[in-house]
């Protein structure tokens, strides 16, 4: 099964055929030979047309220059690197690791300018909407909040388990926080620093990937088991939708130009899904990738899904370059 979507790396499994569209196409492959075992997040420089991987399993961080399409330095020694986010302005990259609890700040040039360290098992990074603040979840249940020009931590929001994917309003000044362990959506206000609601996953488990959709007030979270994508009004905190989703998901995105979201798996399959009418949405396909390749980024002025591949048997290491359509 595997070897056959392994020869077809853009066989459509599934399209709306009626409407004779290819919602992605892919149109570029990078190698990252050498790079071993899982791959975790990934951030766009969309200023320096960079690319930088969390190399989990390799202990490193890949730097992709997406404008020739290779691989132009890796830096090792990092310890499970988890989440990364490039600061806008500076382009500085925060980098979260999992294992030695640093966060650490790179210059564009990958000096190390400052490290916060004291963070078990940090995970995923966001930053705040000025650019200004870091946002790091770590440990069994907090968010840290971190000035990545001073390397210090300045505070802590706690939570009733290890976070996962987050995302930060913009308009507004809510977090919403995927907690997998405790079947739950938190809401934080980040003003004050505290959880003002939570939100209950009766549908489906394993929350960890999220992506939102600030206009229409839809918050979309991707479950494991079973797998699905439940969309959650995020004036109500109410599942409006259930939808099916790739298996073993890590990343899910609103493309609001758009207006379609890309949901990768690690049973190796892309869906892009599409609203249909209110709170209602339609698959408009799936697109056979690897095994593994459960993680991506969205580059939303690029137009690009890239997706990292692992090495796998006779699979190599690799990002694959998706076009919408």
């Amino acid at each position: 099964m595997w070897k056959c979507s392994l020869v077809s790396l853009v066989l459509l499994v599934s399209v709306t055929v009626a409407r004779g569209e290819e919602p992605l196409k892919l149109v570029r492959t990078i190698p990252l030979d050498g790079v071993k075992g899982r791959i975790d997040h990934m951030a766009v420089d969309v200023e320096g047309k960079r690319l930088y991987v969390a190399a989990l399993g390799n202990d490193s961080m890949e730097v992709i220059d997406l404008a020739v399409g290779k691989r132009v330095h890796s830096i090792a020694g990092l310890k499970k690197p988890t989440g990364i986010r490039v600061l806008p302005g500076s382009r500085n990259v925060v980098v979260a690791s999992g294992d030695d609890g640093n966060v650490r700040v790179f210059s564009p040039d990958l000096k190390l300018l400052g490290t916060v360290d004291c963070l078990d098992d940090a995970d995923n990074v966001r930053l705040s909407p000025d650019g200004k603040l870091a946002y790091v979840g770590y440990g069994d249940g907090a968010i840290a909040i971190i000035d990545p020009q001073q390397f210090k931590k300045i505070g802590d929001i706690k939570l009733d388990g290890h976070p996962e994917a987050f995302q930060l309003e913009t308009n507004w000044n809510r977090i919403f926080v995927n907690v997998p362990s405790v079947k739950q959506v938190a809401v934080i206000d980040r003003e004050k620093n505290v959880v003002i609601a939570k939100w209950p996953l009766n549908e489906a488990r394993s929350n960890f990937p999220m992506a939102l959709d600030e206009v229409e007030h839809r918050l979309f979270v991707g479950c494991r088991n079973p797998a699905k994508i439940l969309v959650l009004n995020t004036d109500t905190g109410k599942v409006v939708a259930t939808i099916d989703c790739c298996g073993d998901t890590d990343d899910v995105f609103y493309d609001a130009a758009k207006k379609q979201i890309y949901a990768t798996g690690g049973d190796g399959f892309i869906f892009i899904l599409r609203p249909d009418g209110p709170d209602r949405y339609e698959v408009m396909g799936k697109i056979a990738t690897s095994p593994g390749a459960r993680t991506s980024a969205f580059d939303a002025e690029g137009k690009l899904l890239l997706v990292a591949v692992p090495e796998r048997g006779q699979q190599r290491a690799e990002i694959r370059i998706f076009r919408p359509s």
